[in-house]
């Protein structure tokens, strides 16, 4: 994915959170967005990892990764991480990971939803994570129109945009390949891409490492 994105030199990447939680490769994962990302913030799954929110707060697949994680975790990665908030403002861009009402665990999934984030952010272009579903939705004063936004999608960012890149590492919208989103905040342009990589070599990571079944599994479905 990062190949593509400098394929594109563009001036700037943002991550949105969960750099950690799910996957094999943690410490990776917090070196990668550490060094290239020039914007970041937490994640559910990261403040877990960290002990920052309850264990319990999870359901049980995804609690055993973050024991795991929060065990394997270098300093180097804690570091990174601790210092990141949910939500913040880029370029005039509000970012939240996961929502305006509740940055931390609400998902933007309903009309209802991204209503109560464009009413509580003044930005015509917000930014939005934690469901892993890629999501374009407008605001148009008496209505939301748009709904989940798949590979190839363009937008010209006229009016007022909630936009969800989808997730990296485990997308939830029926195409298992990476997701990211390209913006061109000067032509308010965006376009949603997604990228193939090696799920298997994925999968059989998170296996060699005893993280649950169901998260290996779900990859190649993408949900």
């Amino acid at each position: 994915m990062l190949e593509e994105i400098d394929a594109e030199r563009v001036d700037a990447i943002w991550c949105l959170g969960d750099t950690v939680g799910y996957g094999p490769r943690p410490n990776e994962c917090c070196d990668a967005v550490s060094t290239r990302s020039s914007y970041s913030l937490v994640g559910n799954h990261d403040l877990v990892v960290l002990g920052m929110l309850s264990i319990s707060d999870f359901n049980e697949d995804a609690a055993e990764a973050a024991l795991w994680t929060s065990q394997v975790l270098t300093q180097e990665s804690r570091v990174f991480l601790e210092p990141l908030q949910p939500a913040g403002e880029v370029a005039g861009v509000d970012l939240f990971h996961a929502s305006a009402r509740d940055p931390v665990w609400e998902y933007v999934l309903t009309d209802e939803a991204a209503r109560g984030t464009f009413e509580l952010s003044d930005a015509s272009l917000i930014l939005v994570g934690h469901s892993h579903v890629a999501l374009a939705l407008s605001d148009k004063g008496d209505r939301i129109t748009g709904g989940v936004a798949p590979a190839g999608r363009e937008v010209q960012l006229e009016g007022r945009w909630l936009l969800n890149p989808g997730s990296v590492g485990q997308p939830r919208d029926g195409d298992p390949r990476a997701a990211w989103l390209l913006l061109d905040l000067d032509r308010r342009f965006a376009a949603f891409r997604r990228v193939p990589y090696s799920i298997e070599e994925t999968q059989a990571e998170m296996r060699e490492r005893g993280l649950p079944e169901p998260l290996a599994a779900r990859l190649e479905r993408g949900e």
